[in-house]
């Protein structure tokens, strides 16, 4: 049997014939005739140098096909045609995610959780992907860093705004960006990317406004010689300056990703700096369906509330738009509690929403968190006399069960 072969194609249907992409690409790929501009197969490498300058999107197709469409073929078309796709390693299904290496890595460990390979909602709105990469980054100015937690909260968890100016950087709820840290390791290699999650709606941090928001937390491992090591990537985001320059990757992710469905019911449990891709859901359905039928969820842990980020905004979400459990596992002469003891205590609720073919389910933060609310959710099906492993498994293949941790 034939191996697949991975195809870069432009959609004519929404070309607009500008030639960016030909006098872009550094190999000759990219051609045209009086009808469409298309992809030549033996000469592409997927250096993706001709993707970020195209202004509609048209370019960023990449499909894996048994026999490769001929440039014949690509000058004929009027629209993409039906190609049989196949998953990408993200789990995606149609655009392929060309993602490097790192990225890819980076992507796989944090869904290990979802138990089998992820999809994204039936009625999520298409993911842009991978516009840039390491080699040919965006640049991003630092418009803000906000500390969101106290000075005497064992967590420093910074807010931090990016802003890409006249760079088109199109984003999703859900979505991840990577963060090229300058310098080298002590190998002398370049330092490894970070993703992060990003924390913002899609039409920005401010409304229509082409900037991302992040929730980063500061990592200081401290040792029992009572030296210190600092997490490299989140030292260097939280002590970004205003003004400040960053290099950014991505986007990335084409699964975990918001449905856009003003009926669906979506639950959010998460831990910590697990929260940013829920604070973009939340604004997102603020903005854009704030008397929508289906009803938030969130199922939010932290030590303490001086540690727990966006704690005060929080407070002033409405319970129509966001129903909220925000659960400390350290108060003062109060008993440890943890999400996974919340989830059962809303047992009947969560029971409810299991039963609902609009119910979304997202969990994202500290991979620890991932037992504790697995065995939740089995014992919440065993008291209601459902099977949570069907449940889950029936979810999953409709998009509608997602796990990002790490």
């Amino acid at each position: 049997m034939t191996a697949p072969i991975k195809q870069h194609l432009i959609d004519p249907a929404v070309c607009i014939r500008c030639n960016t992409c030909e006098a872009t690409c550094p190999v000759g790929a990219v051609t045209h005739d009086a009808n469409n501009y298309v992809v030549d197969v033996t000469k592409c490498n997927f250096c993706m140098d001709c993707v970020a300058p195209c202004p509609t999107g048209s370019i960023n197709h990449f499909v894996k096909v048994k026999t490769p469409f001929s440039l014949d073929e690509q000058f004929s078309w009027s629209d993409l045609p039906d190609v049989e796709e196949i998953p990408d390693t993200d789990g995606a299904i149609g655009t392929a995610e060309a993602i490097d290496d790192e990225a890819a890595a980076l992507l796989d460990d944090a869904h290990k959780g979802a138990g089998g390979q992820m999809k994204a909602p039936r009625s999520a709105s298409k993911p842009r992907i991978n516009l840039f990469g390491r080699r040919a980054p965006a640049e991003a100015k630092v418009t803000g860093n906000l500390q969101l937690t106290g000075e005497g909260a064992s967590a420093e968890i910074h807010h931090v705004i990016l802003d890409f100016g006249t760079t088109s950087f199109p984003v999703l709820e859900g979505q991840s960006i990577g963060i090229v840290i300058p310098g080298i390791d002590e190998n002398g290699r370049p330092h490894k990317m970070r993703l992060f999650s990003i924390a913002s709606p899609r039409d920005g941090e401010r409304p229509n406004t082409n900037n991302v928001s992040l929730t980063v937390k500061r990592v200081i491992t401290k040792h029992v010689d009572g030296s210190e090591k600092k997490g490299i990537a989140s030292n260097y985001v939280c002590d970004l300056k205003q003004g400040d320059t960053v290099k950014v990757a991505g986007p990335f992710g084409s699964t975990f990703l918001m449905p856009d469905d003003s009926e669906a019911d979506i639950v959010m449990i998460c831990t910590g700096t697990g929260s940013a891709p829920f604070r973009g859901f939340t604004e997102r359905r603020r903005r854009s369906m704030p008397n929508s039928k289906g009803k938030l969820y969130l199922f939010f842990g932290a030590r303490t509330p001086e540690e727990l980020p966006y704690f005060g905004p929080l407070q002033k979400v409405p319970k129509t738009l966001l129903d909220q459990e925000l659960v400390f596992s350290r108060l003062a002469g109060k008993p440890k509690e943890y999400v996974q003891d919340r989830m059962k205590k809303r047992a009947a609720d969560l029971a409810a929403l299991l039963q609902k073919g609009t119910t979304h389910i997202y969990m994202c933060g500290l991979r620890g968190m991932e037992a504790g609310v697995e065995e939740s959710f089995a014992s919440i099906c065993r008291e209601h006399k459902l099977d949570w492993a069907l449940i889950r498994s029936k979810m999953r293949d409709e998009g509608r069960f997602h796990v990002e941790t790490y």
